[in-house]
């Protein structure tokens, strides 16, 4: 696709706007809670082919299907009554589930990867929301950005990277939460992508720790290839000071940072800020001539395990 990407309200006029073209099998971005999402059919394999056209996406890395409602999840995916109990709990919100794929729902064999699971999600974004009800079906939507490059938590950002190659971005404003959603598999569970939801809570829920897991030759769900989130400069976690030519990324209180993902140390707030400063360094070191952004430590609780994982796949020696 060539032709000029749209941008659409989110009121009844957008929504349905949006909701023609993606019963005609064209792509349509949309926010949600963490970041916008490339939405397309999941019951449409052209649809989903587009995806990861558009994205220049591995095949083999499945997709999030994102459902309006628990009714449509259960549609699509065999709940158990842990599933259930934790799908009570956390959605509508930022908490994908890895749950068996049922027979015959309807979903495109290239959203599952080929897998016989499904991972689903019920977004809590009001734009997505009335986008979904507006669509009445289940949409396919990872981030709405090339694939491996810094995520989008605008429509600005949607448009920097896939402008002229979807039909529509539906335009919600900035991101609340700006990291993905936390991937959870289970049966028994297993921490499969921390994010937008702390691994604290769910284990809270649960009872017990969770398990880390994920398998990057064979992704069951999205967020588990080793180098992704890449800006076009080289990424150095950890770093107490900076180096000759860097641009230094601080968190909180930092006379030499250049920028900052929380001046008070806020976890909440560097999450939210996470991918847009990722943007910013990317362009303040292009125009410095500097080849590496350097990230002060950021604490391995909560959300920050969240920010400290893109941070790692952004660092990754890169293919």
């Amino acid at each position: 696709m060539s032709h000029e990407t749209q941008i659409l309200t989110p009121d009844p006029a957008g929504y349905a706007e949006a909701a023609r073209l993606l019963a005609a099998g064209e792509l349509v971005a949309m926010p949600t809670e963490t970041v916008y999402g490339l939405a397309g059919d999941a019951r449409n394999d052209r649809a989903v082919a587009a995806i990861f056209a558009a994205k220049g996406r591995p095949q083999f890395n499945p997709l999030i299907v994102h459902v309006p409602d628990m009714a449509m999840a259960e549609k699509i995916a065999v709940f158990s009554d842990g599933a259930r109990a934790l799908a009570q709990a956390f959605w509508p919100g930022p908490l994908t589930l890895v749950l068996p794929l049922r027979a015959g729902c309807g979903i495109s064999d290239l959203v599952t990867a080929g897998n016989d699971s499904v991972a689903i999600r019920l977004p809590a974004h009001p734009v997505a929301r009335g986008l979904l009800s507006a669509f009445g079906g289940p949409l396919a939507a990872p981030s709405a950005n090339p694939s491996g490059k810094i995520s989008p938590t605008t429509a600005r950002h949607v448009l920097d990277g896939l402008g002229g190659k979807i039909a529509a971005v539906v335009d919600g404003g900035a991101c609340e939460v700006g990291v993905e959603s936390t991937i959870l598999s289970l049966d028994p569970p297993r921490l499969l992508r921390p994010g937008g939801l702390p691994v604290e809570a769910l284990e809270a829920a649960l009872g017990h720790p969770i398990a880390s897991g994920g398998d990057a030759a064979k992704p069951n769900a999205p967020g588990q290839l080793v180098s992704h989130y890449a800006p076009g400069a080289q990424v150095r976690m950890n770093a107490d000071a900076v180096r000759p030519g860097e641009v230094f990324v601080g968190f909180g209180p930092s006379a030499e940072a250049d920028l900052t993902l929380s001046q008070s140390g806020d976890l909440v707030e560097a999450a939210a800020a996470l991918f847009a400063t990722l943007r910013a360094a990317d362009a303040l070191a292009l125009s410095q001539g500097a080849d590496c952004i350097a990230f002060a430590p950021v604490p391995d609780h909560g959300l920050g395990r969240a920010i400290n994982d893109r941070l790692r796949r952004a660092s990754a020696p890169r293919d």
